[in-house]
This record gives C-alpha cells, sequence and structure tokens, in this order.
C-alpha cells in the first residue's frame, strides 16, 4: 500500500504523514527540500531563480523515488508527504517560455519511470489559514513569502486536483476545522477515512467531531 499526502505549503503534510506511520505500520518517506541551494534566493527573488531551483527540485525527487518507493514497497507500506506530480505543478506557476518548455521535456520523461501512489491524500485549506501555520513554523526562508503567492498556489493546487490523478484514487480532506495534532479524534477521522477509500478495515464513519 502506497499513500502519498499532498497539499499547498503549509497545510500540515509531513506532519500527518509522521502521524499515521505507526497507524498504517509504515514506512515514511519525506521531501528533502532544504538541500535545495537555491530555496532561499528563490523566496528573495522569485523570477530570476525560478528555473534553478526547479530543476534541482525535479532531479531530487526523482532519485529519491526512483530509488526508495519500489524498494521499501517490496517490504512494507509506504506513506510519503509529496508526489512527484507536484513538481510540475509548481512549475506551472514559476516557469514560463523555453524555461517551462524545456522543463516538461524533461518531466515527461522522468515521470514514466515513478511509480504512482494507491492513494493520493490532498489536504485543502484556506488561504487564511496556510499563512497562519506558515507563520507558526517559522522558517527563515518563508518569512518574505507573501500572501498572493500562497493563493496563487492554492488554486493552483484546487486546479490541479480537481481532475483525475491517472490511476490514483484522491481523497480530498478540509483542514481548516481540524487540528490533527493536538486532538486524537481528527487524526482518528482522517484514519477512517483512508481505510474507508481503500477498503481496510476496521473503520467507522464519522461525520460529526468536536474539538
Amino acid at each position: 500500500m502506497y499513500i502519498a499526502i499532498e497539499g499547498v505549503i503549509g497545510v500540515g503534510k509531513t506532519t500527518l504523514a509522521r502521524l499515521l506511520e505507526p497507524v498504517f505500520d509504515a514506512e515514511l518517506l519525506l521531501e528533502v527540500f532544504e538541500e535545495n541551494p537555491f530555496l532561499s534566493d528563490f523566496y528573495s527573488d522569485r523570477e530570476r531563480y525560478a528555473f534553478q531551483t526547479q530543476i534541482f527540485f525535479l532531479l531530487s525527487r526523482y532519485h529519491q523515488q526512483r530509488r526508495a518507493v519500489p524498494e521499501i514497497l517490496k517490504r512494507q507500506s509506504l506513506i510519503s508527504d509529496y508526489t512527484f506530480a507536484k513538481d510540475s505543478l509548481f512549475a506551472r506557476i514559476n516557469l514560463a517560455g523555453d524555461e517551462l518548455e524545456m522543463y516538461n521535456r524533461v518531466h515527461e520523461a522522468l515521470a514514466e519511470k515513478i511509480v504512482p501512489p494507491d492513494l493520493l491524500v490532498y489536504l485543502r485549506a484556506s488561504t487564511d489559514v496556510l499563512i497562519g501555520r506558515i507563520a507558526t513554523r517559522d522558517r527563515s526562508y518563508e518569512r518574505n513569502m507573501d500572501r498572493a503567492y500562497i493563493e496563487k498556489l492554492n488554486q493552483a493546487y484546487e486546479d490541479f486536483f480537481s481532475q483525475p490523478y491517472g490511476n490514483t484514487l484522491v481523497l480530498t480532506i478540509d483542514t481548516d476545522p481540524l487540528d490533527f495534532v493536538h486532538f486524537p479524534a481528527h487524526l482518528k477521522l482522517i484514519e477512517n477515512r483512508i481505510r474507508a477509500s481503500l477498503n481496510l478495515p476496521p473503520y467507522q464513519e464519522q461525520l460529526l467531531f468536536e474539538k
């Protein structure tokens, strides 16, 4: 079983992946974004550093998923806090013209060799909530991110995941009213929805929850 978690910056992908790891007795695959040497410069000057940042991410994500995913799935289930496809989503926002065309050619060639997840959990949140969560975690390179960029990303994610994602099931969860870090019932709600999507017993339908 391979579950991937997606959503805009600050929505809680990595946190949720870590919490679900023991629940599903899975191995964890986390995106390695801190190693991108262009990331801090990109947030200061997106137009100038977009291509370098995007290509670095593309190749880094490809090498990680190409090696790790098949090996992990041979021995146990896997939960990842990103998908390979997300890279192209960011490219559509940050690149244009010849740079975007070149990027798309490389991405298309690499994507053919990537194992798709069985279930993609798309965590949705309003822009105001995302801004608050980003501020709370206080990563130095994210302090210059403006609201307009987050809003643009949010809309891009909505557009992207409103379409079929190959043969992969997509489970959309609105996280605005949820706090799965501090309230076990909220985490259980997400677990139950994942189990129901994959027909994994035992699960219970939960229509209401309280903080």
